[in-house]
């Protein structure tokens, strides 16, 4: 039986005889959570905003950052457990990091001590995370089926298409993935172009897994920009994917991949970079969180103005390591603003709970869209979006290349999946032996091992 918030809403989406609607954050001590609030202060749509994290001094300088802000969001109260967080919710952010900021150094250095990639969401760093993470987040499934039936769980847990597959064995179509890096893809692109991605004309083709995806079309007034795009180095060189791949290789390939596949195909320039570099990602953000939330747990009353500060360093220095495997170079000035996510996430809340009919790139099963996966493999794909929840569009064929790579990748999520559902030895190992970017099944036991000791 299908559940959904407009049981809870009048034919306008507005809430029946008052009731309240709850936005449960789990990971409500992150540092993105104010982004979020800021997102809800000018819409209508949240009543209360209920924060949970196993991390009390995070959630007090999460608190006193709201607080300062001055921004005119729903009321925020702080659960002390998880079945009181998501209990009643209508909307449940999953955001949760499971070790910290110091379980993603280990996750990055372990691969990198054995020469291959070390990187939150791609390769055995990413790998090692979804081991560490997927219990977790089933057992947050598990609870929101039963104190939340009607709730829908929008996931940025990552890797994000490997647990909002595995939650989605819990909670079916009720989960859905979000990533803010498609959507920026298209809008930069689009600008590249000379074409307004709002405009009611503009349309795009993209396909993929979660930080696996090519944006393979792109339309204004019926006409295809992105041959025309592909075909200018002056155009590529002015947003962030152009400048990341070149316009030799995008020509070759013919679609403008996603950020992420720069760890792929351009592999040993990645590794050569952040084996270079001072301190892996995962390093720096460990130093400069924990140095902000001390600092703001210190001075509660200049929580906000910290998290300024070390919210425009943390947007300077994303991806440094793929800028740096690039020929080096600054991020653009419009690319600084943070999030794109919480954006995402209250327009996906907006056409849930008003069905204000969207299209949004998002994480799902695929539902049959690509039929060389089966129905319940999870992939990222434009979806209408309204009160039923998201269904994948119809998208052209992936190319050989596509499917191919789309094809390892899921193998491994699915690897991944039974490993941490079984505690499967075997099945970890499969999962880091067969990711593309481990050129060793010895290195892969190896680091196996050193993350299990």
């Amino acid at each position: 039986m299908e559940h959904t918030v407009h049981d809870r809403t009048d034919t306008c989406g507005h809430p029946r005889n008052g009731v309240r609607v709850k936005l449960t954050i789990l990971g409500g001590g992150g540092f993105r959570v104010p982004l979020v609030h800021r997102a809800l202060a000018g819409d209508r749509l949240i009543d209360e905003v209920v924060l949970y994290d196993e991390d009390p001094l995070r959630l007090r300088v999460v608190a006193a950052v709201l607080a300062g802000s001055g921004a005119a969001g729903p009321a925020v109260r702080i659960a002390g457990s998880l079945d009181e967080a998501v209990g009643g919710a209508d909307f449940v952010f999953s955001a949760i990091r499971v070790g910290g900021t110091a379980g993603r150094v280990r996750d990055e250095r372990l691969p990198l001590a054995e020469g291959v990639l070390g990187q939150e969401t791609v390769g055995a760093g990413g790998v090692l995370y979804g081991l560490r993470t997927l219990p977790v987040a089933v057992r947050i499934a598990e609870r929101v089926r039963a104190l939340a039936p009607a709730a829908w769980v929008i996931n940025f847990t990552n890797p994000a298409g490997m647990v909002t597959e595995a939650m989605s064995r819990v909670l079916g179509e009720r989960v859905i993935g979000i990533c803010d890096s498609p959507v920026g893809l298209v809008r930069r692109a689009a600008r590249a172009a000379g074409a307004d991605p709002d405009a009611p004309d503009f349309g795009y083709d993209y396909v993929g897994l979660n930080h696996l995806g090519w944006l393979r079309r792109m339309t204004a007034a019926g006409r295809d920009l992105l041959p025309g795009l592909l075909a200018d180095p002056a155009a590529l060189g002015g947003f962030e994917e152009g400048r990341l791949f070149g316009p030799d290789f995008l020509a070759a390939l013919g679609s403008l991949p996603n950020e992420y596949l720069h760890y792929y195909y351009f592999r040993r320039e990645t590794l050569a970079a952040v084996r270079a570099a001072d301190a892996t990602r995962g390093e720096f953000l460990d130093r400069q969180q924990g140095a902000f939330f001390a600092a703001a747990d210190r001075e509660p009353g200049r929580a906000y103005e910290l998290w300024l500060t070390a919210r425009r360093e943390r947007e300077e220095t994303y991806g440094a390591e793929s800028r740096a495997a690039s020929g080096g170079w600054r991020r653009d000035p419009h690319d600084l603003d943070g999030g794109g996510y919480d954006r995402v996430a209250l327009a996906l809340m907006r056409a849930i709970a008003r069905d204000e009919r969207t299209t949004l790139i998002l994480n799902v099963p695929s539902g049959g869209a690509l039929p060389f996966l089966d129905a319940g493999a999870v992939v990222e794909v434009p979806c209408e979006v309204g009160a039923f929840g998201a269904r994948p569009l119809p998208v052209a064929a992936p190319d050989e290349h596509q499917a191919g790579l789309m094809l390892a990748v899921k193998a491994v999520e699915r690897a991944a999946i039974e490993a941490a559902a079984t505690g499967s030895r075997t099945a970890a190992l499969r999962a880091l032996a067969l990711h593309p970017l481990v050129d060793s099944p010895a290195a892969a036991a190896r680091v196996l091992d050193a993350a299990s000791s």
